[in-house]
């Protein structure tokens, strides 16, 4: 006879926000995106792309669209000919950076264990 957890109310909402921070920040290069923000500061789409190695225009544009709408970055159409268009962490998206740390802290370590263990 399996035995019925029951999660507490505090577990309940934690593992909701696990869930809510994964939805805005699915896929392969949402953070990878913010994390070049955060260093390099306001991007043009061109530059976002060369550093973003394997990102497809379209993939990055939809990406960047999602990360607008939740807040994490703005864009800015400036009125130029040939229009160019500039992308830069909120206020609300640079909250982000102790994440990204200890990912990139946490990213570090699991390459040295991996390597460690099959070599």
């Amino acid at each position: 006879m399996k035995k019925e957890i029951i999660l507490t109310q505090e577990c309940n909402r934690e593992i909701r926000a696990i869930s809510d921070t994964m939805e805005v920040l699915s896929g392969k290069w949402k953070i990878q995106i913010i994390a070049t923000l955060l260093i390099h500061g306001k991007m043009r789409f061109m530059e976002l792309k060369k550093t973003t190695n394997g990102i497809g225009a379209k993939k990055l544009s939809k990406d960047l669209e999602e990360l607008e709408i939740n807040k994490l970055i703005t864009r800015t159409v400036m009125n130029t000919k040939p229009i160019t268009v500039e992308y830069e962490i909120t206020p609300y998206g640079e909250k982000m950076e102790p994440l990204i740390h200890k990912i990139t802290e946490w990213g570090l370590k699991h390459r040295e264990y991996i390597f460690k263990k099959n070599n």
